[in-house]
């Protein structure tokens, strides 16, 4: 939208900063001289701390164009609603043949020296940044979303080649909005690998060991039934023995 004076055309009448915090943004006017005269013009703003004007005045030779830029100082924070009630004021007036911005002063535009000075003021306007649009995975079917789980452990599964993967979530409380951000480690193929194959090594430990108590077992079963036949042969040659003096004694006898 623009508005058309006797001396210049405006266009926008508003202007319009894509908002972000700790960023410089720009945006432009353009100043249109309809008429075969030259045009001063000079740009006022009630914040000129936090705007800066290129060029905030200027001469629009007859019948051209002049671009003005206006940029704002990156903020540390948003104003609320993202409602700004900042404003501009374009000053312009006719101008002898062949003046130059050297020769533009403050006098030019005071209304009470008998100068014509048209006006027109600039409203601020915040719009929200464009998101891009979100990537969507390869592989993955139309109309259907990823699967996935999450296990006891906290860990997100995505199967077998799995990588780490990022959740944000938005929460809305008290009317504010507040960003958190999960991280979810994910284990990769090879780290799967490796874990079975440590636990593999540690079965066929346990499965060795299990082998070799049972082999000490046998071996002492053994040793005891040896032992036990010892004894009993033993006894059998003092039985022996002792018969064999008793007999002689009675024999002598």
């Amino acid at each position: 939208m623009s508005t058309t004076g006797e001396l210049l055309s405006i266009d926008p009448l508003e202007l319009k900063f894509f908002f972000e915090l700790k960023k410089q943004i720009s945006c432009s006017l353009q100043l249109s001289n309809k008429t075969d005269n030259y045009v001063a013009f000079k740009v006022k703003t009630t914040n000129p701390r936090k705007y800066c004007v290129r060029p905030n005045t200027g001469i629009v030779m007859p019948r051209s164009t002049c671009d003005v830029t206006v940029t704002m100082q990156a903020q540390r924070e948003a104003p609320p609603d993202m409602q700004c009630k900042d404003k501009f004021l374009l000053q312009s007036v006719k101008a002898p043949d062949g003046t130059t911005v050297k020769d533009i002063t403050p006098e030019m535009f005071n209304r009470e020296a008998g100068h014509v000075v048209e006006e027109c003021k600039l409203r601020v306007v915040y719009l929200a940044p464009t998101q891009p649009p979100s990537p969507v995975a390869e592989g993955s079917e139309e109309g259907s979303s990823p699967r996935g789980s999450v296990s006891e452990n906290g860990n997100f599964n995505n199967g077998p080649d799995s990588t780490p993967v990022t959740r944000a979530f938005a929460e809305r409380s008290d009317g504010s909005e507040k960003s958190v951000e999960f991280t979810l480690q994910v284990p990769t193929d090879h780290a799967a690998k490796a874990l079975i194959a440590r636990l593999t090594d540690e079965k066929n430990n346990a499965v060795r060991q299990n082998n070799k108590l049972n082999q000490e077992l046998e071996l002492l079963k053994r040793e005891s039934s040896k032992s036990r036949g010892g004894v009993s042969m033993v006894i059998v040659v003092l039985i022996g023995l002792l018969g064999i003096i008793m007999g002689y004694l009675l024999n002598k006898a």
